[in-house]
């Protein structure tokens, strides 16, 4: 089949290949609730030697940069608690950490999540993490111009291969919170 965005050879529904996706991906997948069919949802191979979104673009295609998305793990702290939640922002933007973020956690701080309680907590690899299949009792902030693209491009839960996922299906995860100003132009 041939992907809705980027120059990719080949897209399969991501139900067609559960394989190729970790384990909480997958799952989530299997079990996927919204109102977005999962077969809209669709996995692409790529060379993880090609990560870089400079060389990424150059080498799948330059409009994805425009319909791309990043996702991070951030950490709230207020006392003594620490909570975890994920971000999805346009990749041409970054993460509003210290307000919107702090503020929509309720946090006195917020910060990026380490490498190792990010990998480690959601059972995905660094430089490939997703909202699709995160812990269900996470926040997942959304930027809303990320809702309002026909296709986004996001990892998959590791570094080779990426989602290609209707913008609408973010608003419809688990425990998602879409957020004007999420994301702030670099």
């Amino acid at each position: 089949m041939r992907a809705p965005i980027g120059d990719f050879d080949h897209a399969t529904p991501a139900p067609d290949c559960l394989d190729d996706l970790v384990r909480p991906v997958a799952d989530a997948v299997r079990d996927w609730p919204g109102s977005v069919p999962a077969d809209q949802i669709l996995y692409v191979e790529t060379d993880p030697e090609w990560a870089d979104t400079a060389v990424f673009v150059q080498h799948y295609g330059q409009e994805l940069l425009e319909q791309s998305a990043n996702c991070v793990v951030v950490a709230g702290k207020r006392g003594g608690e620490s909570s975890l939640a994920a971000c999805v922002v346009l990749s041409t933007t970054r993460v509003d950490v210290n307000g919107v973020v702090r503020r929509q956690l309720g946090a006195r701080k917020a910060s990026f999540a380490s490498m190792d309680t990010a990998t480690g907590e959601t059972g995905m690899e660094y430089g490939g993490i997703t909202p699709v299949g995160l812990p269900a009792s996470w926040p997942v902030l959304v930027d809303s111009a990320v809702v309002d693209l026909p296709y986004v491009l996001v990892g998959s839960g590791r570094r080779r291969g990426k989602l290609l996922v209707p913008g609408k299906a973010f608003a419809e995860l688990p425990n998602a919170v879409v957020l004007e100003g999420l994301g702030v132009t670099v």
